[in-house]
Formats: C-alpha cells, sequence, structure tokens
C-alpha cells in the first residue's frame, strides 16, 4: 500500500547540534507533542511537525557531544532512533567547544549501551590535512578512536573537508587531498575498520574511491535506520541534499543555521560567530521555534505525517 505524506524520519543535526546545546527545548517540544520549524530560505513560512511516535517512525541526531541528552534518554524511548557521533579528536584551533576525545569516547560508548550498536554510528569528518594535522596524524587517530569503540557500533564514517569560499578566505592553511592522498588515507581508514568489526563508508565528493573498494553510496541510508528500529520502513521517495555529491537519504530537519556554538573552523552551518550569539541569545527554551518566536506575519502550515512503519513482520 502505498503511503502518502511526509516521510516520517525527523532529524536533528543537518543545521545545528540540538543535542550538544538545546536539549531542554527539545525535550520541551516533545512533552508539548509539536515542533515549529522556520524555512531557511523563506522565513516566513514555518512548518509545524507533530511529535507523536505514533507518526514519528525514527528522530535522526547527529552531534558532537550527546551528553546533555543522557538524562532524557528514557523519555525518548517511545521513539525509534538512530544516533551519529562525531570524533575526530581534533584540538580547540579546529574545535573551540567541542569535549575531549576522551570523554567523546566514553560518552559513545555509554550511548551505545543505551540505544544499542545498532543504533549508532561514528563519524570521523572532515579530514583536514596541514602543517598540525598531517596523513600520520589522521590514520593514528581514526586507530585510537576505532580501537576504543570496538563493540559498541559497526559503521565509520569518514571525508574530506569540503573547501568552500568562505572556508579558504578564513584558513588559507588548510587544502584538500590530493588523490594519492585521499587513497592512502582511505585504503589505511578501510583497513583499521574492518579490524574493528565496522562497515566504512564514504562521506565526501571523491566518489572515484569506490573503484579502491570503498564505499560511497551514502553515509545515512533507509536500511540505517530499518535496522535501528528492527523495523521495515515503506520509502516510495529519495531526497538528496546535492545531487552528484551526497547520496544520503534526508529527512525533515528541525534546527536552524548560524546556531551552533561549537564553532567549528570548517562548519558550514555557521555565518560567522557574531550571527550564532546573536541566534542563541534569542533562543527561548519555551519557545515552539529553535530561534525566536512566531511572528505575525509568518504563515503556519500542518506537515502532513503518516507512518512508514510495513505492516509486513519484521526479521531483523
Amino acid at each position: 500500500m502505498q503511503r502518502k505524506g511526509t516521510k516520517m524520519i525527523l532529524n536533528t543535526g543537518q543545521r545545528t547540534d540540538i543535542p550538544a546545546f538545546y536539549s531542554k527545548w527539545f525535550m520541551n517540544r516533545i512533552h508539548e507533542g509539536f515542533v515549529l520549524v522556520r524555512n531557511p530560505y523563506f522565513p516566513q513560512i514555518v512548518t509545524k511537525f507533530s511529535l507523536d511516535p505514533k507518526v514519528v517512525d525514527v528522530i535522526g541526531f547527529c552531534t558532537k557531544n550527546p551528553r546533555p541528552m543522557f538524562p532524557y534518554l528514557n523519555e525518548l524511548k517511545p521513539f525509534g532512533q538512530f544516533w551519529y557521533v562525531s570524533i575526530t579528536g581534533f584540538d580547540q584551533d579546529l574545535e573551540p567547544n567541542v569535549p575531549p576525545i576522551t570523554q567523546a569516547i566514553e560518552d559513545f560508548k555509554y550511548l551505545s549501551g543505551k540505544v544499542g550498536k545498532n543504533a549508532i554510528g561514528w563519524r570521523y569528518t572532515p579530514i583536514i590535512l596541514n602543517g598540525k594535522y598531517t596523513i600520520e596524524h589522521h590514520i593514528n587517530t581514526f586507530e585510537r578512536i576505532a580501537k576504543a569503540l570496538d563493540g559498541y557500533t559497526s559503521l565509520a564514517v569518514f571525508g574530506f573537508v569540503d573547501l568552500y569560499e568562505k572556508l579558504k578566505k578564513n584558513h588559507p592553511e588548510i587544502r584538500e587531498a590530493g588523490q594519492e592522498e585521499a587513497l592512502l588515507i582511505a585504503k589505511s581508514f578501510s583497513k583499521i575498520a574492518k579490524e574493528h568489526g565496522m562497515d566504512l563508508r564514504l562521506c565526501s565528493k571523491q566518489k572515484w574511491l569506490k573503484d579502491h573498494g570503498i564505499d560511497v553510496d551514502g553515509c545515512m541510508r533507509i536500511e540505517d535506520y530499518e535496522k535501528a528500529i528492527g523495523e521495515q520502513l515503506e520509502v516510495k521517495q529519495k531526497m538528496q541534499a546535492r545531487r552528484g555529491y551526497c547520496s544520503c537519504y534526508l529527512s525533515n530537519d528541525i534546527g536552524a543555521y548560524n546556531s551552533c556554538l561549537h564553532l567549528c573552523a570548517y562548519c558550514y552551518a555557521n555565518g560567522n560567530k557574531e550571527a550564532v550569539l546573536k541566534n542563541f541569545q534569542d533562543h527561548d527554551d519555551d519557545s515552539p521555534l529553535l530561534i525566536g518566536h512566531l511572528e505575525k506575519e509568518d504563515k503556519v502550515r500542518e506537515a502532513k505525517q503518516e507512518s512508514w512503519k510495513s505492516r509486513a513482520i519484521s526479521l531483523f
């Protein structure tokens, strides 16, 4: 039976890090049963999503710091969940407000114990090369983290930095990996991931690595959500972030750009620090919107929501 309406996977991590900085707000939305999301390109258009587990099949979390959400994990149990936790081990020159690697590893292991290893993946991205962060540094760091997470996840994702214009201007010392460098890193990561029971996927534009045995078919797939919740989803359409670049299945994101206080030097979702700090000041834990409040000129539309869970018995 074809299911009509909005796909019922909600995402919290394409525009900001909700678990790290807005956990209380998020749980207030869960308690009230809905969330409002402002269109980033047409700000007066606001979408209302129900947060009822009967129609929300999965909530996708992508974070560098899941710890602030830990007190609420029991309340989230009625919802299907899939978590991506990024651990790169960069210093504060690139990730000024990200927890240290030792804490990140311990938090990952704790979260895995709560949601299950099928509902959590590890992201090591972006790979940045300069005088400090060398190929050898990345291989050693990846191996250290993979060893620590052995048995806590079966999925690892890596990707190379995308040198967009703002990043080139603000950090001229950062460069892209050449083909030989990218191949050396990919082969090394593939070997390490296999040794620690992890499937390795690429999350960047170097799709030619497919010819060298690297999985380039997207790091967020419907089968990942299905495996996390133990049920099949009847998906009838596929959305991509950037055709020819990202192969992932994308869902409804409830975050907002220019609101992540990690302030990572390479971030695409933040325009500048001043905008982030202003938006954070405008945040209200009791507002249905992540940033600010509903205005008179706003046009609110309710998303048509319907569960995609298959009526067939799952054999996961």
